[in-house]
């Protein structure tokens, strides 16, 4: 009996040497003898089965046969690693039409509003690796023009349950999370061990950088292991009341990584995406109380506080409606926190922040304490008020570094290295004056060109902040990196904009 996969075109899977990221790619010969590329020419993207494995996958021809045999089907790294089909196996070859969801995507991009059912589909299809990263933007550019409330909640309801989705046995599982774009700013790390000292669960599952110099998990990464599985973290949970650990790994809202890696390249981030993108997650993660920070200054995500308040009565809604507790409180985005920007410098911040060390960065002490205090005031046997004195208590006796500690060692050593890169120079004020603003985008642009996060031990360390005095020829702050032509590119770049203003003042001669 001949079947509809025995008819068709078969060819030996290869394993090809491309990272090719999120999209599958599969590479065939331009002289293959079972799919012929004149045929297949006007199709973009192919099928791949195997057993009961399918795989969508974009297509490229080549005409080196050392690369990819007439008989053979090269995979990417992703897509061999997601069809889990060893090299050597016969797949079955044919031209893939376009996923069904596909026309709601068209549907948003002539203006039309998308039922429940269609946006559930096209994030399916997004999530099993079904669109290109072309039509992946086609649905953010569309959904940008603009988004009902309706879509909006169907759209964080279809991205918290595309993933894994947590339950904890506690009443009370609380989270913090920061909107971004404030270098340093890596208060959850002070924040895990004091609420968790105290003894209310903080199970916080965090990002990885993908436009900034560090994420939370980049630097988490400096102290402990990460890439934690989802009985492990629990395990850590029930074990320390709290993780910091790489929320990629146990597949929350997985919808989201896809998502923000088309959109930041487009600079795409709307109140609305923002709001599922963030939601989604704390839902999957098994939330039920949340404290979000909204910096707000002239270079950061929020410029004002008309912004802000919009933005805050989204996440409200949005909350309200999945029965999450959402808290929302704008801070100073004005300038970074913390006196290091790279993963290296911040979980040194971190430790002496915890470590009540004299050195410790003033302002990422007290955010610290306050946005704990917050949090701490969820738990119904604390009287209210009394969040900030019980988080310094905890801070200033060491029950909190103690916990800290506590928690790296249930996550595991890290394979990542602490050392600061070994290249530095200095970026001096070319005035004298006083510090009148500083461009958060910009040094987050010139730590990534030092090389963070990839090299964790490449960052900036910042001497002056807003209000200090400085003298002409002081160090405003100092760049480490680890690769010499980065260092040159460093270079070039803070000697063209180095992200301070000043006004006029006398000197200073401490």
């Amino acid at each position: 009996m001949i079947t509809a996969d025995s008819a068709r075109p078969q060819l030996k899977i290869r394993s090809v040497a491309l990272d090719t990221g999120r999209e599958n790619v599969v590479v065939i010969s331009r002289r293959s003898r079972a799919l012929r590329p004149e045929v297949i020419s006007g199709f973009s993207r192919v099928e791949l089965r195997c057993n009961s494995r399918t795989l969508l996958a974009t297509l490229l021809i080549t005409d080196d046969d050392a690369l990819v045999g007439p008989d053979e089907i090269g995979l990417s790294e992703p897509a061999l690693r997601r069809f889990a089909e060893p090299a050597g196996t016969l797949a079955t070859v044919s031209p893939a039409p376009p996923p069904d969801s596909m026309e709601a995507v068209r549907a948003k991009i002539r203006g039309e509003t998308l039922s429940d059912q269609a946006i559930a589909a096209v994030i399916d299809d997004l999530t099993h690796y079904r669109y290109s990263d072309m039509e992946i933007a086609a649905f953010l550019i569309g959904s940008a023009s603009f988004m009902t409330s309706g879509e909006l909640l169907a759209l964080t309801r279809a991205m918290a349950h595309a993933g894994t989705q947590l339950t904890w046995p506690e009443p009370v599982v609380v989270d913090k999370h920061c909107i971004g774009g404030i270098p340093g700013n890596r208060t959850s790390m002070v924040v895990v061990p004091i609420v968790a000292a105290h003894g209310l669960t903080i199970p916080k599952t965090s990002s990885r950088a993908i436009t900034s110099p560090a994420g939370t998990a980049d630097t988490m990464e400096v102290l402990a292991r990460v890439n934690v599985g989802v009985e492990e973290m629990k395990s850590i949970v029930a074990a320390c009341n709290g993780c910091v650990i790489w929320g990629g790994h146990v597949n929350l809202s997985p919808a989201d990584d896809i998502l923000i890696s088309v959109e930041r390249p487009l600079s795409l981030d709307t109140s609305e995406q923002m709001v599922a993108s963030i939601l989604s997650k704390k839902l999957a993660a098994g939330s039920t109380h949340l404290l979000l920070d909204l910096p707000v200054g002239p270079t950061a995500k929020l410029t004002s506080g008309a912004e802000a308040m919009r933005l805050r009565k989204l996440f409200e809604f949005v909350g309200d409606r999945f029965g999450l507790k959402v808290e929302v409180i704008t801070t100073d985005g004005r300038q970074p926190i913390g006196n290091g920007i790279g993963p290296v410098l911040e979980a040194r911040d971190v430790m002496a922040v915890l470590g009540n060390e004299p050195s410790a960065p003033v302002d990422l002490r007290e955010k610290s304490l306050r946005l704990s205090a917050h949090l701490l005031e969820y738990d119904p046997k604390l009287r209210g008020g009394a969040g900030y004195a019980r988080a310094r208590e905890l801070l200033d006796s060491g029950a909190a570094l103690k916990q800290m500690m506590k928690i790296i060692d249930a996550q595991g050593p890290t394979t990542s290295r602490s050392e600061l890169g070994d290249l530095a120079f200095d970026v001096k004020a070319e005035r004298d004056g006083i510090v009148s603003a500083i461009d958060c985008l910009r040094l987050n642009r010139l730590a990534r060109t030092a090389g963070a996060p990839v090299n964790k031990g490449a960052g900036i360390r910042l001497f002056k902040k807003i209000g200090d005095r400085v003298d002409q020829g002081e160090p405003l702050y100092r760049v480490f990196t680890c690769d010499p032509s980065e260092h040159d590119l460093a270079t070039a770049a803070a000697g063209a904009d180095n992200g301070y203003a000043f006004a006029e003042g006398p000197s200073s001669h401490r």
